[in-house]
């Protein structure tokens, strides 16, 4: 599903932080990239969801070259194929949840009937992740635990083929840090959707089918889990 070969991307003021990477992903697999801070990892996710550009190297998305999409079908690409989730859940505080929860489906046209089915999708979504009854309350109200389960919601909703975690669990206690890891791995195994994510946390990586760590720019089997 994803191919990615010698990525390299460097920043002045910390020199090279992606050293020729590469990495294969198979459609419905859950991979963990762990590391120490500063190693990389969120700008690999970035560069998977073409919101930063590496300095070379190749990815290849479902059999296209997506560095070479411009800006419209970049726009298109991560609209239709890539959930993303946060370290911070990036609610907007004058929405509802429910509200937050519906913004991506107005990024993208759909017939009255496919956004009535969606609606009701993020609904049963909402059930299944326990904030069915936030559904009315404002960001600013609800725990941050609860908060993540909206992003994690908001990621979801428009059923992307990958979603991309950054640290999704690096702002909540060990109970709710668990309960996210969970609803992570059973929305990977019934719904297929293939996760990457970037952790400090063993033991959400050790619930990922794929453990990966970066370091030095590369990537490597993690067999500490």
């Amino acid at each position: 599903m994803l191919q990615i070969n010698n990525l390299t991307k460097s920043f002045p003021q910390r020199g090279i932080v992606l050293n020729n990477l590469n990495l294969i992903v198979n459609e419905g697999e859950s991979v963990s990239v762990s590391g120490p801070s500063g190693s990389g990892k969120t700008t690999l996710l970035n560069i998977i969801g073409l919101l930063d550009r590496p300095d070379k190297g190749e990815i290849v998305f479902m059999n296209d070259m997506i560095l070479n999409y411009n800006p419209e079908q970049s726009a298109s690409y991560r609209n239709k194929n890539i959930g993303f989730i946060f370290q911070d859940h990036l609610l907007l505080p004058y929405l509802t949840v429910k509200e937050n929860i519906l913004m991506p489906l107005l990024a993208s046209k759909f017939s009255d009937i496919e956004y009535r089915e969606k609606v009701a999708d993020a609904v049963k979504l909402m059930e299944r992740t326990g904030i069915a009854d936030l559904a009315d309350k404002y960001p600013f109200t609800i725990s941050g635990g609860e908060a993540q389960r909206v992003a994690l919601v908001r990621a979801l909703v428009n059923k992307p083929a990958l979603l991309l975690a950054d640290e999704p669990t690096g702002s909540l206690d060990r109970k709710n840090a668990e309960n996210l890891g969970d609803i992570l791995t059973e929305m990977n195994r019934e719904s297929g959707i293939t996760v990457i994510l970037a952790t400090h946390s063993a033991s959400l990586a050790g619930k990922m089918s794929k453990r990966l760590k970066l370091f030095e720019g590369s990537l490597s089997p993690d067999h500490n889990h």
